[in-house]
């Protein structure tokens, strides 16, 4: 028999991704299988290693995926067989997470594993809609209590006469479905029926919902609403802290899922800045960038072969950049072989990655097209002049036709190629039917078609009729052609071709929504 496996039974927070602990993030990205549940933000098993399996087995009020019993026995299996199992648990594993039966089956097989604490929703999920659990004047204590029984059960399991003014603060887990049996509880064991109570809808999540009212009327509120589970309960004085303290409501993109389809290696800004003004990304990688192989690698290096006697080189990527400066480490070479060549960038961001090669690229007017190169440099391009475009192989003919045309040598360089990366995720797939990705970001002609692509792929027969309902934001008018062409409706477009102008835009589209509603 071969080595045992390891096994970390990982707390993944209360939905924002953001809030899984850094050891906890480190187990997740050596794992070479995750079993994880609904409750576990999916974006966060785009931090899964490559070629590693997950197994989801969530639970939901209507069915079982899988039976604990079962749970414990799979991660048992999997360890058995020499993997690095991942447990991964919304919250804390070891409130009502069950922690302690999948422990106990692992000790008894000699299976090695570690707890690994999560950020309770208990707590943060009350946090998020502006409610402390405690507070100096209203609440010095506070009660975590399971709420997901039925009432016979909830009996059996909670002594109400203790609990129900044993500390200032209670808070029940999944306990909507029987609101109204517990506020009925608590009430006839002393506690006012004026006492403050409030439920949080996915707390930390795009689908943050809070509902407010007392015991004796919290439960034809929620009757009202419609209001479902997954909700924390907060029953307490500290509830009235919320029209002062609450915060998540108020960022610029509070409530919206976003959908991010760059390359994995360049979305980082993009996610970024999503993420910092309250807003929910979704990674979905849909290409991603390679060296050139065969006949095209040979074209790169003869164009690179003869680097001191081009006059212009004009770059129109970040990519283009990235690649240009392996392609020289690998030929042996440095930026002196361009001291002949004037350097020029499209876009801020060309410019500033230049900056980091520690070149000062020319300036380009505001609309950092590949236009923009022609209305700078027209006076000083002249006929015969030898000019390089280090670009990536789906780059547009528009620049080296129109310099041709005005008499000039254009050598194309291929730096790079853009590939598929062919991934299929079933949870965003669950998303989109639901309609709970609220906008899209394209940031190039080949994400809008990989993107399409991936979704014929993952089922959908019509993506862009699926996709009516969703917001589609674009980089710039080249990537709105690309997607008009495909039949998506563009709504939000960037003013200029930059992820700060693009941002901006989906806050602008954010405020008009709430304007109409």
């Amino acid at each position: 028999m071969g080595k045992t496996g390891k096994v970390y039974l990982v707390g993944a927070g209360p939905g924002d991704a953001r809030l899984i602990t850094l050891k906890g993030l480190d187990c997740l990205m050596k794992g070479d299988v995750v079993v994880y549940d609904r409750l576990a933000n999916p974006s966060l098993l785009g931090k899964m290693k490559r070629g590693a399996e997950k197994i989801y087995v969530g639970k939901r009020t209507d069915r079982h995926t899988m039976k604990q019993e079962d749970i414990n026995q799979l991660l048992v299996d999997l360890a058995l067989t020499g993997k690095t199992v991942v447990r991964l648990k919304g919250g804390d594993p070891t409130i009502f997470g069950r922690v302690g039966e999948e422990a106990e089956l692992l000790r008894k097989h000699g299976i090695p594993y570690e707890i690994v604490p999560g950020i309770t929703a208990a707590i943060s999920v009350p946090a998020y809609a502006g409610i402390p659990v405690t507070h100096r004047d209203m609440a010095s204590s506070l009660s975590i209590i399971t709420g997901h029984e039925s009432p016979d059960k909830l009996d059996l399991s909670i002594n109400w006469e203790k609990v129900t003014n044993a500390t200032g603060t209670l808070v029940f887990m999944m306990g909507v479905a029987k609101i109204g049996y517990i506020s009925k509880q608590l009430i006839s064991y002393g506690r006012s029926p004026e006492t403050p109570v409030a439920l949080v809808r996915w707390g930390t999540r795009a689908e943050q919902e809070t509902l407010t009212g007392t015991l004796v009327d919290i439960e034809q509120k929620v009757l009202e609403a419609d209001f479902k589970p997954p909700a924390v309960i907060v029953v307490g004085e500290v509830v009235l802290q919320r029209e002062q303290l609450k915060w998540a409501e108020f960022m610029p993109l509070f409530g919206k899922r976003i959908l991010v389809t760059r390359s994995r290696a360049q979305a980082s800004e993009l996610v970024r800045q999503i993420e910092d003004l309250g807003g929910e990304s979704y990674e979905f990688p849909v290409i991603d960038f390679e060296m050139p192989t065969g006949t095209a690698l040979k074209e790169t290096d003869e164009a690179l072969s003869s680097l001191e006697e081009y006059d212009w080189t004009f770059f129109t990527s970040v990519n283009g950049v990235e690649f240009f400066f392996k392609h020289l480490e690998r030929l042996g070479k440095d930026i002196r072989s361009l001291h002949k060549s004037r350097i020029a960038a499209v876009g801020p961001a060309t410019k500033e990655a230049l900056r980091r090669y520690g070149i000062a690229a020319e300036e380009l007017p505001g609309r950092y097209q590949a236009e923009g190169l022609m209305e700078a440099f027209a006076g000083a391009l002249q006929a015969g002049q030898k000019v390089l475009l280090p670009r990536g192989d789906l780059a547009r003919t528009w620049l080296p036709e129109t310099l041709r045309e005005q008499g000039l040598a254009v050598t194309e360089a291929v730096m790079y190629a853009t590939v598929p990366t062919g991934e299929e995720d079933d949870e965003l797939v669950k998303l989109l039917r639901e309609g709970r990705i609220h906008a899209v970001t394209f940031t190039s002609s080949s994400t809008v078609t990989n993107f399409l692509g991936a979704m014929k792929r993952m089922g959908f027969e019509n993506p862009a009729e699926t996709l009516q309902g969703t917001e589609i934001a674009c980089i710039g008018p080249v990537t709105a052609k690309t997607a008009e062409e495909a039949g998506l409706h563009i709504g939000t477009l960037a003013e200029e071709a930059t992820i700060d102008s693009l941002v901006t835009a989906l806050c602008e589209w954010k405020k008009k929504e709430e304007n109409i509603d």
